[in-house]
């Protein structure tokens, strides 16, 4: 490509992992526990998270019993991750578009809006069809993303988020089907700036995605596993098993 695509460059970067360094590990780890007791998984079932960051869900599913890879397109983010490898806890470069040869789970956890980043809409059904190949039959499929409905009726248009001596300047708008998030900030006299865009899919679009290989068996609307609401839920927490 003659240009990195806005996810290959930004979440790479320091700066991005300085923005979101709130992000509760806590909550993380709730949230994978309280999943993988729902899903009643066997012990030493082999899982993929995909689109893995740092590595933070990885390390919880392998402290609950399971053999882990992790991938991720960020370099930086498996350096990180693979701080913390060890026998039957794997991190690899990969991008999510593509099968991993040879490796077959019996499930994929796909978390914190790891999806939609593509300006070619048909990447979103490579990705299902990677995530299908590499699935065993009647393997589980987690995929967990904002509410499309909410983020329309909530979006705050502008912002401004202090991290040290960093301010990072805040863009919102919502654009061709995308909500798009422009990042501005000054670091060192140097001007910085990146952009996110995810899709701003509902559940009838991950039903269309699904539907030729995998059956939805159930929706949650947040981290404590509560219904899913389309108005006021602050997530889609999809579980399909493979056909």
């Amino acid at each position: 490509m003659e240009q990195k695509d806005w996810f290959a460059s930004w979440f790479d970067t320091s700066y991005y992992h300085l923005l979101y360094q709130h992000r509760s590990e806590e909550e993380a780890q709730a949230f994978i526990e309280r999943l993988v007791k729902f899903l009643d998984l066997e012990p030493q079932t082999k899982v993929l998270d995909l689109a893995c960051g740092k590595g933070r869900h990885a390390r919880t599913l392998f402290a609950l019993g399971l053999q882990v890879i992790g991938t991720d397109l960020s370099e930086q983010s498996i350096h990180f991750a693979q701080q913390s490898a060890t026998e039957g806890l794997r991190f690899l470069v990969h991008d999510m578009r593509e099968s991993l040869t040879n490796e077959r789970f019996g499930a994929v956890f796909n978390l914190f809006t790891s999806f939609g980043y593509f300006d070619d809409t048909l990447d979103n059904q490579r990705v299902i069809d990677a995530i299908a190949e590499m699935l065993l039959p009647n393997g589980i499929l987690v995929i967990d993303f904002l509410n499309a409905q909410r983020v329309r009726d909530t979006l705050v248009a502008s912002e401004v988020v202090q991290r040290g001596t960093i301010t990072f300047e805040i863009q919102r708008e919502i654009s061709h089907g995308k909500v798009v998030k422009q990042i501005g900030f000054t670091d060192q006299g140097q001007r910085f700036q990146y952009q996110e865009q995810v899709q701003l899919l509902g559940l009838d679009d991950f039903k269309e995605l699904l539907q030729e290989q995998f059956d939805v068996r159930y929706t949650f609307g947040d981290y404590a596993l509560n219904a899913y609401d389309p108005s006021s839920s602050p997530r889609l927490i999809l579980i399909a098993s493979r056909k």
